[in-house]
């Protein structure tokens, strides 16, 4: 009686488990499997996106977007946002540093850092398109200073424009870095702190020799998700420019070939390299973690 008890015990057991787990799968398959095996199918056809027609053309999209200047010059502005990841993950580093210790006002200047991450992008690209306007808030800013020579069209020139979208993805995201960063240095013993204090070292001493060797792993993290970051760069630039006067990036360029030029096979392709470097980063990622830990 106690074996049947157990084996039924057993069996409901599993009857509720597979019940709650269906639904979830079932919408994880639906709305994300799925749609992932379909735009590699997609990738390999000049499938428009509503004919019922779909010939396949090999590798044609993917060569096409590695050897076509349209397609494959947009990774240069890329480049920008992966330079600012640095400036940003530098600037979040510095005030996460001088936060983690006393200073006047400490949680002020903590609100003041992070709220940029709460605020959503949309909201952030009409601030700085009244800011950066011509006659705008810099401007005033700059002739107020005496500066006014150095006013630009900053979103109309488009050897500065990707230099004024990245430093707006900079002011944006920086907080989220700091935020992560302040709660790496917290986590550091006080003891440790004390025993340097007593050797005589100072702050930079302290900086260098405890909190960077304890953060490292914190560091190499942001800097996988800087790479994958600034490939993907959608949100700022789109709201703000249309990715116009070259601040084209590689999302934005996915979807207007995808919905503008009706070529969601080649846009299917795109959509398949991003998200092959996304998955090349995180494994190297994994590979230089595990490197260390051998």
């Amino acid at each position: 009686m106690f074996k049947f008890s157990n084996l039924s015990y057993s069996k409901q057991r599993l009857a509720i488990i597979v019940a709650f787990s269906f639904i979830p799968l079932a919408l994880l398959v639906t709305f994300a499997y799925l749609p992932v095996i379909n735009m590699f199918k997609y990738s390999f056809s000049d499938w428009n996106g509503y004919s019922k027609r779909l010939e396949y053309v090999g590798f044609e999209n993917y060569i096409k977007i590695f050897t076509d200047p349209e397609y494959f010059s947009v990774f240069k502005v890329s480049l920008y946002y992966f330079v600012a990841t640095f400036v940003q993950m530098g600037l979040a580093l510095y005030f996460a540093t001088i936060l983690s210790f006393q200073t006047w006002f400490k949680n002020f200047f903590k609100g003041i850092l992070f709220f940029p991450s709460l605020m959503n992008g949309v909201a952030i690209g009409f601030i700085f398109l009244f800011f950066f306007k011509p006659d705008g808030t810099l401007d005033t800013l700059l002739q107020a200073v005496g500066l006014g020579s150095y006013v630009k069209l900053w979103l109309g020139n488009p050897e500065i424009i990707n230099i004024s979208l990245a430093g707006t993805s900079i002011w944006r995201y920086m907080g989220f870095n700091f935020i992560v960063f302040l709660g790496a240095i917290s986590s550091i013993s006080s003891d440790l702190y004390e025993a340097a204090d007593i050797d005589g070292a100072n702050r930079w001493h302290q900086f260098c020799s405890i909190i960077l060797p304890t953060i490292k792993r914190i560091l190499q993290l942001n800097l996988i998700l800087a790479i994958s970051g600034a490939i993907s760069a959608f949100d700022i630039p789109y709201i703000m420019t249309g990715g116009s006067n070259g601040s084209k990036t590689f999302v934005i360029q996915t979807i207007d070939v995808a919905f503008k030029y009706s070529k969601v096979g080649l846009a299917s392709a795109m959509a398949v390299v991003l998200l092959l470097i996304v998955v090349a980063v995180t494994l190297l990622q994994r590979l230089l973690i595990r490197g260390e830990e051998d």
